[in-house]
C-alpha cells in the first residue's frame, strides 16, 4: 500500500495562476482641448487582479503627429513614471513603519535628485507633523504642522513663506507673510450652502485681488465665475460631470466643460473655449 505524501500542498501556485489568467481590463480615455487643440490619449490596464495598472498616455496634435509619450505602471506602494524621449524614470514608493508614521520617496533617475517626506500622525485626532526635505541636500527641509482648525507651514525659499491655515466647516481664513520682504496676502474661502462656495484672495503688497464662486449640483454639474484684477480678466466656466473625479463616473462616461473669458480692456476679444473627456472600456 502506497502511504500519503507528507508533503504539504502549495495553496500559493494555484493563486499565482490565478492572477497569471485573469484577462487585464483594458480602458482608453481621450480629451480634446479647443485652446491648444490637441488630443490627449490615455490607454490603461489592470494587471494581477488590479493589484498593479499599466498605463500609456500620448499627445496626438492637429497634423496627425504623435508625441510626448509616457508610460506609467502604479500599485499601493511603488510607481514608476516612464519618459520615453528623456529616457528618463521617475519612481515613486511609499509605506508605513507602525500605525503613525508614513513615508514617501521620489527620485529622478536622470536628474539624480529626490524628495523624501515623512508624516507622523500624533495620539490627540487631528493632530499631525510632516517633515520633507530634497536630496542631495539644498537646504533646511519643509514643516508642516496640522491641527484640526488648519495647519502651519515654515519652508526655506529665496523669500522665506510662514502660511497659516484657520477654518472650520464653513469657513477658511489664509493669512501668509514673506520674509524678509514683508509681503502680507491672506485668501478667505466661505461655503455658503452645501452647494455654493465664495472663495477671495488679496494681497496687500499689490493691492491685487481676485474672487471665485462656485456652485455644485449633484456632482455632476458646476458652475464657477471669477475675476482676477492682476490680469484685468473676468471668466465663467460650466462643468458637465464631476470635475475632478474620474470619466467613468461621469454621465455616459464623458465631462464637458465651456469657459468663457472677458477681458476687461478688450470685450471684443473675448473668447469662448472647450474640453471634452470621454472614456471607452474596451474589454
Amino acid at each position: 500500500m502506497l502511504e500519503p505524501s507528507s508533503q504539504k500542498p502549495n495553496f500559493l501556485i494555484p493563486q499565482l495562476l490565478s492572477l497569471l489568467s485573469e484577462r487585464p481590463s483594458l480602458r482608453a480615455t481621450s480629451e480634446f482641448d479647443s485652446d491648444s487643440r490637441v488630443f490627449f490619449h490615455k490607454v490603461s490596464c489592470k494587471l494581477f487582479d488590479n493589484l498593479a495598472s499599466l498605463k500609456l498616455s500620448f499627445i496626438n496634435d492637429s497634423k496627425r503627429e504623435i508625441s510626448e509619450p509616457q508610460l506609467m505602471l502604479t500599485s499601493k506602494y511603488l510607481s514608476i513614471h516612464y519618459d520615453p524621449d528623456e529616457q528618463n524614470a521617475l519612481i515613486r514608493t511609499s509605506f508605513d513603519v507602525g500605525p503613525m508614521l508614513n513615508f514617501n520617496v521620489a527620485h529622478d533617475l536622470k536628474a539624480q535628485q529626490g524628495e523624501v517626506s515623512m508624516y507622523a500622525s500624533l495620539p490627540s485626532p487631528g493632530f499631525g507633523v510632516q517633515v520633507s526635505s530634497s536630496f542631495p541636500y539644498s537646504g533646511l527641509p519643509r514643516a508642516t504642522i496640522r491641527f484640526p482648525m488648519g495647519e502651519v507651514t515654515l519652508e526655506e525659499r529665496e523669500e522665506a513663506d510662514v502660511l497659516r491655515t484657520l477654518s472650520d466647516q464653513a469657513m477658511s481664513f489664509i493669512p501668509s507673510i514673506s520674509i524678509p520682504s514683508n509681503a502680507v496676502s491672506f485668501a478667505f474661502k466661505r461655503r455658503l450652502s452645501p452647494s455654493d462656495k465664495l472663495s477671495y484672495w488679496y494681497k496687500l503688497y499689490s493691492n491685487n485681488w481676485s474672487a471665485v464662486y462656485k456652485h455644485t449640483y449633484k456632482k455632476s454639474f458646476k458652475l464657477k465665475a471669477g475675476y482676477d484684477s492682476e490680469v484685468r480678466l473676468g471668466w465663467a466656466s460650466i462643468w458637465v460631470g464631476d470635475k475632478n473625479g474620474r470619466a467613468r463616473t461621469a454621465p455616459m462616461k464623458m465631462k464637458v466643460q465651456f469657459m468663457l473669458q472677458v477681458p476687461q480692456d478688450d470685450i471684443k476679444s473675448s473668447t469662448l473655449m472647450f474640453r471634452v473627456k470621454k472614456r471607452w472600456d474596451i474589454l
